[in-house]
C-alpha cells in the first residue's frame, strides 16, 4: 500500500501536491442514490480554504470543487466519485531558497530519505494543501451520515496556554461566530490576541481541536484491530501537524479510580445508556450509542519567519527562514479537516456494520 488511501468499504484516495496543477480525491464505495449537495461541499471547502481571515495564511485559493465522475442528475451512481480543485495562487519562487535545505520539523529530510526525489515547492505532497481533498470526501461522508441522523461538530478548545474552561457550556451554534472557531466567545478573543501576538514576531503556536459525534448508533467498530477509536485515531494522526489524540477521559482518566471512571448503565426514556461518558462513546472498540468525544492536538506550524540553523543535502550548515504565506496557528482551519476525517471513518464503519449480521436491527 502506498499510504494514499483509507477505508475498507467507503474508501478514499487523495492525489495532488501543494504547487501542482490540482488536488483531488476519488471516493469509492459510496452507495448509489445519495443526493450530492454541491453547495454543501463547497461550503465545507470554504471553511478550510486559505485566506479566510487575518489569522490564517493569505494564499488566495478559491477552492472551487469540480466533480468529474460518479454523480448523475445530482445523485451518486455507485461508481467512484472523482472530484478536484485547481491550484491557482501558487508562488513557487517563495521556496527556491530551500530547494536543497532541510527545514526544521518539516518532512523535507524524511521524504528525501524515503524517495530520493522530492517536490520542495510548498512541501509538495506533505503540504496541508492535500487536506482540501479530504474535506471534499468528508463532505460526501457527512451527507451519507446525515441520512442516518449522525452529525459531527469540531471546535477549538485550546491555543497555546489559552484554554476554554472545563465547565464552559458549549453552544455548537457559536463555533463559526469567531475566526478562531472557539464556541466560548470570551476565550476566543484571548486566543485571537495570542495568535496575533505570536504572528507579529514571526512565530507560530499550536492548539487543540475537540470533536463531538452526535447520533451515532451502538455497534460500529471492530472487536480487535479495527476498533472504532483506533481508526479514528489513525484518521486524526494522519492530518498534518497532529501530535496527539485522546478519546473520552483520555490522559486525564489516569487520575481517576475505576469506581469513578466506570460508566454505569441505566435505562432512560426506554433506551439503555450510561450515566457518564468517560469512555467517550466507545467501549471494547465498538460505539455504545453515547456521544463520541475526542481531542486532537496540533503542534505549532513548522514554518516560522525567523532564521534557523539547519543543513542541506550535503550536510553543510545553512540558514533557513520562512518566506511566503503561512498559518501562524493551524487549528482554526483544522476544524473542518477533523470533522472530515471523522466523517470518513464513521461512514466506512457504518457501511461495514450493516454487513455484520443477517438481520439488522437499528
Amino acid at each position: 500500500m502506498s499510504g494514499n488511501s483509507i477505508g475498507e468499504i467507503f474508501r478514499i484516495t487523495t492525489f495532488g501536491e501543494s504547487h501542482g496543477e490540482m488536488v483531488g480525491v476519488v471516493v469509492d464505495g459510496c452507495p448509489a442514490g445519495l443526493k450530492i449537495d454541491l453547495a454543501f461541499i463547497q461550503d465545507e471547502l470554504n471553511r478550510r480554504r486559505p485566506g479566510q481571515s487575518k489569522i490564517t495564511t493569505q494564499r488566495d485559493e478559491k477552492d472551487k470543487v469540480q466533480i468529474v465522475s460518479g454523480v448523475f442528475e445530482g445523485k451518486s451512481t455507485g461508481a467512484p466519485i472523482a472530484a478536484m480543485i485547481h491550484n491557482q495562487d501558487q508562488r513557487s519562487k517563495d521556496y527556491a531558497h530551500i530547494e536543497g535545505a532541510f527545514r526544521p520539523s518539516h518532512a523535507d529530510f524524511t521524504y528525501e530519505k524515503k524517495y530520493g526525489h522530492r517536490d520542495h515547492r510548498g512541501g509538495g505532497r506533505s503540504s496541508a494543501r492535500e487536506t482540501a481533498a479530504r474535506v471534499i470526501a468528508g463532505a460526501i461522508a457527512k451527507l451519507l451520515l446525515k441520512e442516518f441522523g449522525i452529525e459531527i461538530y469540531a471546535y477549538v478548545t485550546k491555543v497555546g496556554t489559552i484554554e476554554m474552561p472545563a465547565d464552559c457550556k458549549i453552544d455548537l451554534k457559536k463555533i463559526e461566530s469567531t475566526i478562531v472557531r472557539c464556541p466560548d466567545l470570551k476565550t476566543a478573543k484571548k486566543m485571537i490576541a495570542l495568535i496575533e501576538e505570536v504572528q507579529g514576531r514571526g512565530d507560530t503556536v499550536g492548539g487543540v481541536v475537540s470533536a463531538s459525534i452526535l447520533g451515532c448508533p451502538a455497534g460500529l467498530g471492530g472487536p480487535v484491530f479495527d476498533k472504532l477509536h483506533a481508526d479514528l485515531g489513525k484518521g486524526m494522526l494522519s492530518i498534518n501537524a497532529v501530535k496527539g489524540f485522546d478519546i473520552g477521559s483520555g490522559f486525564k482518566g489516569v487520575e481517576l479510580h475505576g469506581s469513578e471512571h466506570n460508566d454505569l448503565f441505566e435505562k432512560k426514556n426506554g433506551k439503555i445508556q450510561t450515566k457518564t461518558n468517560h469512555s467517550g462513546g466507545i467501549q471494547g472498540g465498538i460505539s455504545n450509542g453515547m456521544d463520541i468525544e475526542f481531542n486532537v492536538a496540533f503542534k505549532p506550524v513548522a514554518t516560522i519567519m525567523q532564521k534557523q540553523k539547519s543543513v542541506n543535502k550535503k550536510g553543510k550548515v545553512v540558514e533557513v527562514e520562512g518566506k511566503g504565506r503561512h498559518d501562524p496557528c493551524v487549528v482554526p482551519r483544522a476544524v473542518p479537516i477533523v470533522e472530515a476525517m471523522a466523517a470518513i471513518i464513521l461512514a466506512d464503519h457504518l457501511l461495514r456494520h450493516r454487513s455484520s449480521r443477517l438481520k439488522m436491527k437499528e
